[in-house]
């Protein structure tokens, strides 16, 4: 298993609004610290996104989307443990106070408690939730490796060196309550 960076730097790297490149289940992923703005601006103008779309949060436990999302039915929170951790994207209700740079133009967050070994180590070393996109241009192929994140990216970009899982296919994305799937 890759070994964690130092973690004491990377917080004050992604403190400083600072963008990782990491390791996810089907490619790389871009994050920063969801409270960030300056951050994920960053990471949609690398992507040629618009934030009206929102983002995904990425974490190791539930937990740690709480600061973003309003409170979850109890029915649907004990639903949690069919859909995690692994690679299913929940809509969920955004909390009032959720940044709108996560969510766009819409009242629900994206998140996903993550299977991939190498990056629910690094939330849970980091004890938050990530922002994660994936790594490359928008329209184009998501990168697989460390060095082709390095060479899109440059110095804008702290590549932290992983594997990425064997899924073929970026995370699920559905609204649990509606049952709508948004992307397969």
């Amino acid at each position: 298993m890759t070994p964690l960076p130092d973690i004491r730097r990377l917080r004050a790297w992604l403190k400083r609004g600072g963008v990782i490149a990491y390791a996810t289940e089907s490619c790389f992923g871009l994050g920063c610290d969801p409270r960030n703005a300056r951050a994920a601006r960053r990471i949609l103008v690398l992507k040629g996104r618009p934030q009206a779309r929102g983002l995904i949060l990425i974490g190791s436990e539930f937990r740690q989307f709480a600061p973003f999302l309003a409170p979850v039915p109890s029915a649907l929170a004990s639903r949690f443990p069919t859909w995690w951790p692994g690679p299913n994207s929940l809509l969920l209700a955004a909390a009032r106070r959720c940044p709108r740079w996560l969510t766009g133009h819409h009242d629900q967050l994206a998140v996903r408690v993550t299977a991939h070994a190498g990056t629910a180590r690094l939330c849970h070393a980091l004890a938050r939730a990530l922002v994660s996109t994936s790594a490359n241009r928008a329209g184009r192929r998501a990168l697989k490796t460390a060095s082709a994140c390095r060479q899109a990216f440059g110095a804008r970009v702290w590549v932290l060196p992983g594997r990425i899982g064997r899924r073929r296919t970026p995370s699920t994305l559905f609204d649990p309550l509606s049952g709508a799937i948004i992307r397969a």
